[in-house]
């Protein structure tokens, strides 16, 4: 059995990718509001990774706030709610992606952006606006967001459509120019 493969991963690096998914993230969030009102929890987390992005401490309390979207995303009732409090949870997961080669540490950085696409789709029932907010997610990746995906292995195309769409925002990211 191969051991695990470990890489440098500066705190600048997860900053930056936390105020990029927390953007794509944030994109859905209406959805889970206007199906959930009065639930703040994908809310709090997004507003606990903005916080990190903009220099605050990587603390407990961020995966605290990461846990609860997750759960505010299996406790919704509507399937785009769940998916825009999934892509919350996971925007303020990503401050915590491991520097490890592994294909599963990806999802940490394009779950947000795709699980917010699928939010879209969900919503109005049309591939096209998951396809339009793929594309967008794309070209506002940092370079930081793109470095740090070349450093794992690819993702395959998957089966469920959230699969799908992380392999497109995996294969997308790391074909653009640096």
């Amino acid at each position: 059995m191969a051991g695990k493969t470990y890489f440098p991963l500066a705190l600048d690096t997860l900053r930056s990718l936390g105020g990029w998914a927390a953007d794509c993230a944030e994109r859905a969030l209406p959805l889970f509001e206007q199906h959930a009102p009065g639930d703040p929890r994908p809310r709090a987390a997004l507003e606990g990774i903005r916080a990190f992005a903009a220099g605050g401490r990587r603390a407990a309390q961020l995966r605290v706030l990461a846990l609860a979207a997750l759960s505010a995303a299996r406790e919704a009732a509507h399937p785009a709610a769940a998916a825009a409090a999934r892509a919350a949870g996971l925007a303020a997961s990503s401050a915590y992606t491991h520097p490890l080669a592994d294909v599963q540490q990806t999802t940490h950085i394009v779950g947000p952006a795709a699980y917010a696409a699928l939010a879209l789709e969900l919503e109005g029932g049309d591939p096209a606006a998951a396809d339009a907010e793929v594309k967008r997610a794309i070209e506002s990746a940092p370079v930081e967001v793109r470095d740090l995906l070349l450093q794992m292995p690819a993702r395959s195309p998957g089966k469920s459509r959230a699969d799908r769409l992380m392999y497109l925002l995996d294969a997308g990211i790391r074909g653009r120019e640096g």
